[in-house]
């Protein structure tokens, strides 16, 4: 089994595409630290959330915000200008948890439109009705 979990923070606002067949997907990359100090080490996993999720969690995952994500991980190698050769580790997420307070991942304003009346909790699949349940 392929599974990778990844604590840290987005990089930059997520970015809503969709495919050629109207397939929605929601793309962003959250930073994973190791080590400390003078050994601190920066690791960026670019992360993908497709179909529905991808619409409704977009407008929540903000440059800064504190998430986990789950996944099946893949890896990418790309030649950059000066002719070294890169690997992108890349993320095709399953679960998305939103870490910190509610006001860090207030949503942004979307090119998609939110459904009428706005969104309800039991829209959001990452939403925690029981905050004392994950303590």
């Amino acid at each position: 089994m392929n599974l990778l979990v990844v604590a840290g923070n987005i990089g930059s606002d997520a970015e809503l595409r969709m495919t050629k067949a109207g397939k929605p997907v929601c793309g962003f990359s959250v930073a994973m630290d190791s080590g400390w100090g003078d050994n601190k080490k920066t690791n960026w996993v670019k992360c993908s959330i497709w179909g529905d999720r991808a619409e409704k969690l977009a407008p929540y995952l903000l440059k800064g915000g504190k998430v986990t994500v789950s996944g099946e991980l893949s890896t990418s190698e790309w030649t950059n200008k000066d002719g070294e050769l890169k690997t992108d580790l890349q993320l095709n997420v399953r679960e998305v948890t939103l870490q910190g307070s509610a006001g860090e991942h207030k949503p942004a304003q979307a090119s998609v439109a939110a459904p009428q009346g706005g969104l309800d909790d039991m829209d959001i699949p990452f939403a925690q009705h029981d905050r004392n349940m994950y303590i």
